[in-house]
């Protein structure tokens, strides 16, 4: 290959570039390498996303409504269902999601199939990353032999290969994809230096290259699995310090006024979004193979995913105080996205905790002014469209699941026959005996 060629390909802008998958990973890369000045085409097996992109219509938090429509009405952005595009592109990143299945091990089904499908249309000087949160070994055991059979090209010798983690944290408000420092490992010392050439001339945040995928693989990994642990630590402290009577938030605002060694982590109902409770479960899956139990981490896991068993326990404790039954009792969740202020409830915590209730009994509404409704076991789930002084008192039991920053929580405490408060928004509020915080 002629490494010097395609750099100055990418130096030039020339390279068409490829995002396969169109979500809240892949239409924001997207959206910067066309605002970067590369022509580049997105892919989506849903027609509906297609339809929505090339008509210039946004439905990403994180992506400027007209950024997307100017992008695609000057040419520079389009979107497709047909595979066969990977025949026109130079760059193809690969963002598709990556769930565990019934089991909890990884469902790495998206990213085989595929890279199956751009087999098919590789073409030689062409470079492809995974940025699909994965295991490590991923790209070299299963993405290299894929492409290489599929394609009859030799990786290295006709195609570029690398992994580099996807670091979307949606509606954070200061880092976005294009200012967010951006880790790539790669097969080669050449391909590492194109695949960060080609970074590197669509981001504003640092490229850091690593020796090989599986490095960038399991530093993301790394990343999630540290917040894991930190919050399985928190939420076991504050299950403690309900116990003794203490409150787990002040204990936290006063550790952290010291200015080294403490990073505050917070509890709460669960873990939700796609990382976070998700890739743990791929590094003791692939740890096994190795005949090593990573018990530290599993452990956090054990914590976090009994999360929201934990907040039902304490709601029916809170009902029984009032001589209630959480079985037939009215319950009112406020919030179902799985943080603050965005429309995302993957993996939300949230909707773990309404089921729980409907398990014991309850009779749930939820209110969330970003989520009017969502999908949960093929099943679509609605919440109430306003909540009033009238509507709240109407319940047993408030349970403030996402602390979003548009609710007025005073009104709720005003109104509410009780409240728990399991992201302690009722800080600095008039608070009464009916608030119990978590």
């Amino acid at each position: 290959m002629d490494k010097q060629a395609l750099l100055k390909k990418i130096e030039d802008k020339k390279i068409i570039a490829g995002v396969v998958g169109l979500g809240y990973v892949g239409l924001p890369l997207a959206v910067e390498k066309a605002k970067a000045g590369f022509k580049t085409i997105g892919f989506d097996i849903q027609q509906e996303k297609v339809e929505l992109v090339n008509a210039g219509h946004n439905y990403i938090g994180d992506v400027v409504d007209s950024d997307l429509k100017k992008l695609v009405e000057d040419g520079m952005l389009s979107a497709t269902t047909d595979f066969s595009f990977v025949k026109d592109a130079d760059f193809i990143a690969i963002c598709v999601p990556t769930p565990l299945d019934k089991h909890q091990e990884p469902d790495i089904s998206y990213v085989r199939d595929s890279a199956a499908e751009v087999a098919k249309y590789l073409k030689p000087q062409t470079m492809v990353v995974l940025e699909s949160t994965t295991y490590p070994g991923t790209t070299e055991e299963l993405i290299k032999p894929i492409l290489e059979q599929g394609s009859g090209l030799t990786c290295g010798e006709d195609f570029y290969l690398g992994f580099s983690p996807e670091r979307v944290d949606p509606g954070n408000l200061i880092y976005k994809t294009k200012n967010t420092p951006k880790v790539v490992g790669a097969i080669g010392k050449d391909a590492g230096e194109v695949i960060a050439a080609m970074y590197a001339s669509v981001l504003e945040g640092e490229i850091h290259p690593v020796s090989s995928p599986a490095i960038a693989e399991m530093e993301k990994i790394l990343e999630n699995t540290y917040r894991n642990i930190n919050i399985g630590l928190i939420n076991e402290l504050g299950r403690l310090c309900h116990e003794m009577g203490i409150s787990v938030w002040e204990v936290i605002d006063a550790a952290k006024t010291k200015p080294y060694g403490f990073q505050a982590f917070y509890p709460g109902p669960g873990l939700g979004g796609h990382c976070i409770p998700l890739d743990p479960y791929y590094l003791t899956w692939k740890a096994r193979e190795y005949g090593f139990h990573t018990t530290l981490i599993e452990n956090s896991m054990v914590i976090n995913d009994g999360q929201p068993g934990y907040c039902i326990d304490r709601a029916m404790h809170i009902l029984n105080r009032q001589k209630k039954a959480i079985h037939g009792s009215k319950v009112l969740v406020l919030g179902v996205a799985y943080k603050q202020d965005i429309d995302d409830y993957r993996e939300s915590p949230s909707i773990r905790v309404i089921e729980e209730l409907h398990r014991v009994g309850a009779e749930v509404d939820y209110y969330d002014p970003w989520v009017a409704e969502y999908r949960e076991n093929g099943e679509t789930v609605k919440g109430i469209e306003e909540i009033s002084p009238q509507i709240i008192a109407g319940y047993d039991l408030v349970m403030i699941t996402t602390g979003h920053t548009n609710v007025d929580y005073q009104m709720v405490i005003d109104h509410a026959q009780a409240v728990f408060d399991t992201k302690n928004v009722t800080k600095g509020l008039r608070i009464n005996e009916k608030v119990e915080v978590l």
